[in-house]
């Protein structure tokens, strides 16, 4: 009886170890295949040597949309840190348990659910992902475009842009931001970084374009 027991103990623990084996294999895979931020995200010739398909990705928003690549990595810098599963903080009930997130918000650019659908729609990106990295940064040329032809604010003006793009383009025409003492210092840290950034393209541009002609559309 000692022995049936015993048997049947270990079939028990095998079976539930073939069930539980996928789902492990399942998440180690998942978490191989994310995408980890650079190294040094306040320095943008060390992210794009470091992810040196970035560069190329952020100069096609450029040219379809017109806006300086400085201040597109700016703004994504300030959304997510550069993390392709950035997402807003969980709320948390009776001050522990983990609740529902605040907004939709998502991935490197921190677009919501209907946003992201509004820019699909209009650019017909269809497939386009928001943990995509160059679906990102065309979704933050196309929105700082879109904030251009709708406000009036210039490609190369951070500040504004980001207002803009943080509170909505009705949010911005109303002014909203001028009641959030916080949103304008990050405003102006977003500002400030793209003046950084622009500053440091200059020294690896033409480093950066010299791989750029190599690279296919």
């Amino acid at each position: 009886m000692a022995d049936h027991g015993t048997q049947a103990f270990q079939a028990a623990e095998s079976l539930m170890l073939w069930r539980v084996l996928p789902v492990f294999l399942a998440g180690l895979l998942l978490s191989g295949c994310a995408t980890s931020p650079p190294k040094n995200i306040n320095n943008l010739c060390d992210i794009f040597r470091e992810k040196d398909d970035w560069y190329k990705s952020a100069k096609a928003s450029q040219k379809r949309w017109g806006t300086p690549i400085h201040v597109q990595m700016a703004i994504i810098r300030q959304e997510s840190a550069f993390r392709d599963d950035a997402q807003p903080p969980r709320s948390k009930v009776l001050g522990f348990i983990p609740w529902t997130r605040p907004s939709s918000a998502y991935g490197y650019p921190q677009a919501k659910d209907d946003t992201w659908d509004w820019y699909i729609k209009k650019t017909g990106n269809r497939g386009a992902d928001r943990d995509d990295f160059a679906d990102a940064v065309d979704f933050v040329g196309w929105y700082t475009d879109v904030s251009h032809a709708k406000l009036g604010i210039s490609k190369w003006d951070a500040r504004h842009q980001y207002l803009a793009y943080h509170e909505g383009h009705g949010g911005y025409r109303n002014h909203s931001y001028r009641k959030k003492a916080w949103l304008l210092k990050v405003a102006d840290k977003v500002d400030r970084q793209s003046k950084a950034y622009a500053q440091q393209l200059k020294s690896c541009e033409k480093d950066l374009d010299t791989g750029w002609s190599l690279w296919p559309f």
